[in-house]
């Protein structure tokens, strides 16, 4: 008597590979981790406790993984230089990771510069955020939306778009604006310089947004397609505020205790105080962020990485 197997049809028009935690992690192959416990804890968010365990079932496969695009990529350019007769310089491949405001993109994109540039193949990782590519507070004040910032329209996506274009065009040297969330404003005089890495993690809200997001922008070209592979970094709605409510109360310890920061009002409220602050901030700019222009977004990424409580990787989504 044959054992009646589970019906997967409603998986066949899937456009992803699903993946629990354990699945994932047994694609590691026995790639070793190469990163100490101090490593890790110099990459870690303010608000996340990146564990060992962590890297090891979720970014060594997926460093393993994206190791493998990249040698494929510099093959394919081998053979196009054997078609061609001519000898071409690789140009950086781009990896791009989009999610929500206190997801953990920035860990995720430190704990992958870190690992894929001990892989032999491609030593030179360059890190850069699309922050720096949000206009200057005096420019947001007199557009009247300091209100959106992070929002599409709070972004310069024309220089975001040539600096990204500049990258793939293989320059030698190219240059992006610096951020700082001290000041909560662009550092005049000062910026990035990019020169001919390997690869290029490129971390932000907009990584993944097109003409929907950018009605108009005049070249139609975005981002997106300049990037090679594409993160984004998930969870539920409520786990987003509850993070970023914790991050704020961190801060408000911290960075915002330092006189020069932009937020350094809030550093003497009371938590209670603070609290309600954040939970208003996250309900009528980020959360409204997240549903209208970054998670509609999600489902043009390559691989999804979701999240549960305490910032674990709970299970993959790898496109087919």
């Amino acid at each position: 008597m044959k054992t009646k197997q589970p019906s997967t049809q409603h998986n066949i028009h899937s456009a992803y590979m699903h993946f629990e935690r354990q699945q994932w992690a047994n694609l590691r192959d026995n790639v070793a981790l190469t990163l100490s416990e101090y490593n890790l804890k110099q990459l870690q968010g303010i608000n996340e406790s990146l564990s060992t365990q962590e890297v090891i079932d979720i970014y060594l496969p997926l460093s393993r993984l994206l190791n493998l695009y990249v040698k494929a990529q510099q093959y394919r350019h081998t053979v196009r230089d054997k078609f061609l007769k001519s000898s071409n310089e690789n140009v950086p491949y781009i990896i791009g990771i989009a999610g929500s405001v206190a997801v953990g993109k920035s860990t995720t994109a430190r704990i992958l510069q870190a690992l894929l540039s001990h892989w032999p193949e491609h030593p030179k990782v360059a890190l850069v955020t699309t922050d720096g590519f949000l206009r200057p507070n005096q420019e947001l004040v007199a557009r009247n939306l300091m209100h959106k910032k992070g929002f599409p329209e709070s972004f310069d996506i024309k220089a975001l778009v040539d600096f990204v274009a500049a990258i793939k065009s293989g320059e030698a040297h190219v240059s992006a604006p610096l951020y700082s969330h001290l000041t909560y404003d662009i550092l005049p005089e000062q910026s990035i310089c990019v020169e001919k890495p390997d690869i290029v993690i490129l971390e932000g809200l907009n990584v993944l947004q097109t003409a929907i997001n950018y009605p108009n922008h005049p070249d139609r070209i975005f981002v997106s397609d300049f990037v090679d592979f594409s993160i984004f970094v998930d969870a539920e709605t409520h786990l987003l505020k509850e993070w970023y409510i914790q991050r704020f109360l961190k801060f408000r310890e911290g960075a915002f205790t330092d006189p020069n920061a932009y937020f350094h009002s809030y550093s003497k409220m009371s938590e209670e105080e603070a609290t309600v602050i954040a939970g208003k901030i996250w309900d009528e700019i980020n959360g409204v962020n997240l549903q209208e222009n970054i998670r509609p977004t999600r489902n043009r990424a390559n691989l999804i990485l979701k999240k549960a409580t305490n910032h674990q990787v709970s299970s993959v989504k790898l496109r087919k």
